[in-house]
């Protein structure tokens, strides 16, 4: 059976917020769920593409949400953001599809319908390049800079606003569903039931956008580079994060994170490349975004 197939069945440790500055943590207490409409899919866009090595990406409508958190230090203030329509992977990206484009997987525990992890900020760039060319699309990323032409029309890393917006799929609560930390188990792989490892991808509950494993697993890579105080100053309409830093943006909680690092607000940051691979943490993946046209 196909994962597209599939019908999903039904290490941190709580810091100041003194620590959370210093260290980049974002963990406090849960908020009410409150639903907000979601925006209608635009006639002249598929809902869901199917890429040419197989893999789902879903349509996430653009639209208007209350990005972050008044609880963490570094998730706030709560503001307004305004994203556009982008297409995101379905799935985080598989080691059999690493493999494919990339011609090896890095992984430390195998398995082809399993996300791919040990992977690098600088992978995941190199990554989004080479599939873009094997289908004919134009590469987003430099790799000299690390800069990234949103005008193209491959593949790339969602912002973290795009990813938070995609999370939330029209929720503006902790989680992206109802029940709160109780309920988490039935969407994702986290400290309390993944058993210290990765699971195959999509054996959880979806989202209300049909996005699987948007709050556990792996933790996922963001486009943007780290700042603290980002949201008090990035703009409201598809802000990128800051031009430059020392950190990059992970998302999403892990396998090996607690309830409260999986909620949709939680950001997590590392260097974006580290000088020896095998160093890598086995709970970094990733899943990529296109431009809507």
């Amino acid at each position: 059976m196909t994962r597209s197939a599939r019908i999903p069945p039904a290490a941190f440790v709580p810091i100041t917020a003194v620590a959370i500055a210093a260290l980049g943590g974002c963990l406090k207490p849960v908020e009410k769920p409150q639903e907000i409409p979601r925006t209608e899919s635009p006639d002249h866009l598929p809902a869901r593409i199917v890429a040419p090595h197989g893999e789902e990406m879903v349509l996430v409508t653009g639209g208007e949400f209350s990005m972050g958190s008044s609880t963490a230090v570094d998730a706030a203030p709560v503001h307004r953001v305004a994203v556009s329509d982008f297409y995101m992977d379905r799935f985080e990206v598989t080691q059999d599809l690493y493999e494919k484009i990339m011609g090896h997987n890095p992984s430390r525990r195998k398995g082809k319908d399993c996300p791919v992890e040990r992977v690098r900020w600088t992978d995941a760039l190199k990554f989004c390049n080479a599939r873009s060319a094997a289908e004919g699309l134009t590469p987003c990323y430099d790799l000299a800079t690390r800069a990234c032409d949103f005008a193209a029309d491959g593949y790339r890393l969602p912002t973290e606003a795009e990813w938070e917006y995609a999370c939330r799929a029209g929720s503006s609560g902790d989680y992206y569903f109802e029940g709160g930390a109780e309920k988490l188990g039935d969407f994702a792989w986290f400290r309390e039931n993944a058993r210290r490892k990765h699971h195959p991808v999509g054996e959880k509950q979806p989202n209300a956008f049909g996005l699987y494993d948007m709050a556990g697993n792996v933790r996922e890579w963001c486009n943007d580079w780290y700042a603290v105080d980002a949201y008090s100053a990035e703009p409201r309409s598809d802000p990128r994060g800051p031009s430059t830093g020392e950190k990059t943006v992970l998302r999403g909680g892990a396998f090996s994170g607690s309830a409260e690092t999986c909620t949709s607000w939680a950001r997590y940051c590392d260097e974006p490349g580290f000088t020896d691979a095998c160093v890598a943490s086995d709970d970094y993946g990733f899943r990529c975004v296109r431009r809507a046209k």
